[in-house]
């Protein structure tokens, strides 16, 4: 099915932190692409001051420093946008349980409400669709499925939810493919 979004929205997001655990790290980045059921697409990202220091360590992964999001906008303020870019929209993140749930504690611990939609995995989808690919990162993905070029930086919010979009573009067309009978129910 080509058209696999006019089952959507769709919101691809990606989240760049502190690091790994959610209690204790910060969301320093968020990055992501939404699909209508038109197929039109619209982008959202933004800094996030997480009002502590960024270890050397996640930078190094990122790119992201202190000076960058000293000026960025609070988790707060940072939310109250992304939560309005995905209204009415199904949620996908690679690796969903990573990023949903620092998006989840991050949420609650300003006292806003959950998602309570939850997301699909791209990781788990692409799997179905290309079984036995030798990885299922992004960038081995980006050369396995011949992804299109992003602008931008891996492992920045905007780069890989831009990258996860193309991905899992592929992936449901592919599952439309080998299960055509689910696309007309």
């Amino acid at each position: 099915m080509e058209n696999w979004h006019e089952l959507g929205p769709f919101t691809v997001f990606d989240l760049e932190t502190t690091g790994l655990i959610p209690i204790r790290d910060r969301i320093v980045e968020i990055g992501a692409v939404r699909v209508e059921q038109d197929g039109t697409w619209s982008r959202f990202t933004t800094l996030v001051n997480p009002g502590i220091a960024i270890p050397v360590r996640a930078q190094s992964v990122h790119g992201i420093t202190d000076e960058m999001v000293a000026n960025a906008p609070s988790f707060k303020d940072a939310a109250y946008q992304f939560l309005s870019f995905i209204e009415g929209s199904k949620l996908v993140s690679h690796n969903a349980r990573f990023d949903l749930g620092f998006m989840q504690e991050n949420l609650a611990r300003i006292g806003l409400p959950l998602i309570k939609t939850g997301a699909y995995d791209s990781i788990q989808l692409i799997r179905k669709a290309f079984p036995r690919l030798p990885s299922y990162s992004l960038q081995s993905l980006r050369v396995t499925l011949h992804l299109p070029e992003v602008e931008g930086d891996p492992h920045r919010a905007m780069f890989d939810a831009e990258l996860t979009m193309h991905a899992f573009s592929l992936a449901m067309k592919e599952l439309y493919n080998l299960y055509p009978r689910m696309s007309n129910e």
